[in-house]
Order: structure tokens, then C-alpha cells, then sequence
């Protein structure tokens, strides 16, 4: 089922944001138990002392967990599972959550808040009912959503800053009976021109979702390899790559949906970066409604290069669990099957979408049987400079038929990410054309 059209909030909806609902539409309220805290404007104030650049200290470092869960108690905590964290409990062994007190430490600089109210007033979709029509830049366009599609959206447009330089890895677990791991290293670029103040409609920010640019550094077959992709908000996206040994520059018009990423060994579908992205044209989104769900938030420790290294964080099977901590949350529920006359190898995901920071933490996704193919798990972490949480970084995805896992994104032992790169204007939208890729591959 999708809707589509211009459905804005009601009046009454909208007077509730920042009142009964945060400015960003999530339910200010605790839950009945308490487990769930009432929001009170998030946690992004920097530590004492902290400076730009430096490692983030945990300020939950103290906490100890409240429960973990296993496949001995798995059942206990169903409700508050997905099937797919309940198939990586069953199947790998020694799989453990640690489960901490919940903390709602995500809010959002002001302008945010502003624009997001603008938004429930005026952003709609587009007639085709997947790509967005209207909206105002660096706000949530559907804080009060009526249908799937309109979920995604957020989670695609959520504030995460105007643009980044951003050194990180791929790590790609053995296959089975090896104990050889694959290691990807990347530096990668986002500009996000969406997110500028001067966005208040999309015409400001060219049409563009976002900018990105990413240089392969390791291993040497890949070292050199150049990408560079202009994400759209109402066109498709376009995208070239960089071979060194061929010393050309290629248009990707097919690297989009379920095409696998170049050198991840068939493990990891395009559209899953950053837990999902991309066009949506080829499933349909269904609005199931929102849950209570255990799911990684303030995942300081694993970006902690001083508790963890690739050799403790990485084992064979899974993340190491020590590194990984769960609070339960609130989260929205969608569920997108795949649209008659389209074709994706998973035909069937379901999304659950955090509702402090419309975020996708948690993506189950079918194969054509039916069966649990792969199970995707997020994090949310403050970072303090932006004003706003991460949840692009870190994140994993464990593929059952074949029994390994990649973490993708991860900047553990990796030089500081530059959030404020796009704001102070490092980055520019020429950085990102296929000139550019030619220019920077030549030299």
C-alpha cells in the first residue's frame, strides 16, 4: 500500500509539535514503565573539556547493563525484538545484547525545529507518489506522517549536518573455515546542500539530496578507485567511477538497488548504504505503526580507540558484544514489499525507524521464499559539534546464507571525522562531478 499526494498535518497535529510531540514529532512522554524516559531536549552539550578532533569520551561509560539477552532468554524479550535480531540470537553462537538504561540524548539545533514545523505544513510528495515534492531545507519534511513513504523520507533527509570528510573502513568477516578478513579504507566526502539554512525549497539546493565522494586507500587492488554521486530529491541519481588501471572514468547508470557493491564479495546490496538509500521506486511502503524495541544507541564505544581494536572489535561471527550496548526505544514500523512488474533480490524489508531522529536502526530483509536473508542493526551517537546525533556510521549487516557480516562505516583507530567541513565550506558541489573525478584520477 502507498499513499501519496499532499496530505499536510492537521492543525491539531501540529500544534502538538513541541508540546505532546518534540519538535521533531516523537512522543515526548516517558512510556508506561518508565524504561522509555520523557524526552527533555536531548544531551548535546560537549563534555567538559573536549575539543574538536579528539576522541569522544562515553559519558555513560560508568553505566553497567540492566540485562543481556541471549538465546537462553531470547523469548522472554520477543515483543521487543525484531524477527531478525531473534535469528542472529538463535544462530550465532555466543550472540549477546547488553541491554543499558535508555537515554534520549538526540535533539537538534533550532533551525530544525523551526523548518520541521514549516514542513508539516507544507511538504507533500510528488504525483508518482516516491519522490518528494515540496519541502523546506533542514527540517524533517513529514514530522507527523501518514503513510510509509512519507517515514523513509525523514530517515533520508534527517539532519546530520551540511557535509563531512569522513576517513573510514569496510570490514567484511571470513568465509567459512578462513580467518582472513577483508579491509576496505575509504576517505569519503558528503555535502548536503538540503541541510543549509539558505534551503527553503528544493530549487535552493538544485534538487540535490546530497553530494558524495569517496577515494579508495586500501587494499592496493582497490587503492586509487574513485566515486563520485549526486543524490536527487525528484530526478534519478547519477554516479561515475574512477578505475586506475583503466585510467577512465565511468558513468554507473545500473549501480543503484540490488546491484552488489564493487569488491564486498556479493554480500552487500547498493542500496543498503546507510542503511537504506537510493530511489524508491521499486517497493511499495506500508505504514505498520509504531513499537517499543531494544536497539544500539549511544554507541561511543564503538568508535572507542582506546578500549577496542579492529582485533578485539571484529570477531568471526559478530561484532564483539562488549562494544555493542542496546536501550529500548520507540520505534515506527514500515514495511516495504516489492511493487508489481519490479524485481529486487530482497522482495520484502521491514524497516523500524527510530522516533527521536527518524532514523532506520534496524532493516530485516526477505528473500523470494520468504526466509530472514539478512538482518542490518544501526547506531545512534551524539555528536556534539552539529548539534545532532549520527546514524550513518557503524552499522552492520549479517547475511545468514552465508554466515558473514560486514560493519560498514566504521571510523574505529580512523582520524576524527570533519563534521563541520560543509558548514565552514570545505566542500563545494564541484568537488563531485564527473570533471572533478577525471581531474583528481589524472593527477
Amino acid at each position: 500500500m502507498l499513499t501519496c499526494g499532499a496530505y499536510a498535518a492537521s492543525d491539531a497535529d501540529i500544534a502538538k509539535l513541541g508540546s505532546t510531540l518534540t519538535p521533531v514529532g516523537a512522543e515526548k512522554a516517558a512510556n508506561k514503565d518508565g524504561s522509555i524516559p520523557a524526552w527533555t531536549g536531548g544531551s548535546m552539550q560537549a563534555p567538559a573539556g573536549w575539543k574538536i578532533g579528539q576522541l569522544r569520551p562515553n559519558p555513560y561509560a560508568a553505566e553497567k547493563p540492566l540485562y543481556s539477552i541471549t538465546a537462553a532468554n531470547a523469548a522472554q524479550y520477543q515483543a521487543k525484538l525484531s524477527p531478525g535480531q531473534i535469528e542472529l540470537l538463535k544462530t550465532i553462537k555466543g550472540y549477546r545484547m547488553d541491554v543499558y538504561p535508555t537515554h534520549r540524548s538526540c535533539g537538534y539545533p533550532d533551525i530544525v525545529y523551526q523548518r520541521t514545523k514549516e514542513n508539516a505544513k507544507i511538504a507533500k510528495m510528488a504525483a508518482d507518489g516516491f519522490q518528494l515534492g515540496s519541502a523546506t531545507g533542514s527540517g524533517f519534511p513529514f514530522p507527523v506522517p501518514s503513510n510509509g513513504v512519507e517515514l523513509i523520507w525523514n530517515h533520508k533527509l534527517r539532519y546530520e549536518g551540511q557535509g563531512r570528510i569522513e576517513p573510514n573502513y569496510t570490514m567484511l568477516s571470513p568465509r567459512k573455515g578462513s580467518s582472513d578478513f577483508l579491509k576496505l579504507e575509504y576517505t569519503a566526502k558528503y555535502l548536503v546542500p538540503f541541510q543549509s539554512p539558505n534551503t527553503k525549497a528544493i530549487a535552493d539546493a538544485n534538487g540535490v539530496e546530497f553530494y558524495f565522494f569517496q577515494e579508495s586507500t586500501a587494499p592496493a587492488a582497490l587503492a586509487g578507485t574513485l566515486f563520485a554521486g549526486v543524490y536527487k530529491l525528484q530526478t534519478t541519481n547519477e554516479g561515475w567511477q574512477y578505475f586506475p588501471g583503466q585510467r577512465r572514468v565511468r558513468k554507473l547508470s545500473t549501480y543503484a538497488y540490488d546491484a552488489p557493491l564493487i569488491g564486498l564479495e556479493n554480500t552487500y546490496y547498493v542500496d543498503q548504504a546507510w542503511m537504506y538509500n537510493g530511489m524508491l521506486d521499486r517497493y511499495s511502503y506500508k505504514l505498520i505503526g509504531k513499537q517499543e524495541m531494544i536497539v544500539q544507541y549511544n554507541s561511543f564505544s564503538l568508535r572507542d580507540s582506546k578500549r577496542f581494536t579492529d582485533k578485539t572489535m571484529f570477531g568471526l561471527d559478530q561484532i564483539n558484544p562488549d562494544a555493542r550496548r542496546y536501550e529500548t526505544h520507540r520505534v515506527w514500523k514500515v514495511e516495504a514489499t516489492v511493487r508489481p512488474g519490479q524485481r529486487h533480490s530482497a522482495p520484502k524489508r521491514v524497516f523500524y525507524i527510530d522516533e527521536d531522529t527518524w532514523a532506520i536502526i534496524v532493516v530485516d530483509m526477505y528473500d523470494a521464499q520468504g526466509k530472514m536473508q539478512r538482518v542490518q542493526e544501526g547506531s545512534v551517537t551524539p555528536i556534539w559539534e552539529i548539534g545532532a546525533c549520527d546514524a550513518s556510521q557503524d552499522f552492520v549487516s549479517y547475511d545468514l546464507p552465508s554466515g558473514r557480516y560486514f560493519a560498514d562505516i566504521f571510523t574505529l583507530g580512523q582520524p576524527e571525522t570533519d563534521w563541520l567541513a560543509g558548514a565552514q565550506g570545505r566542500l563545494k558541489p564541484d568537488m563531485f562531478s564527473e570533471d572533478f573525478l577525471r581531474r583528481a584520477g589524472s593527477r
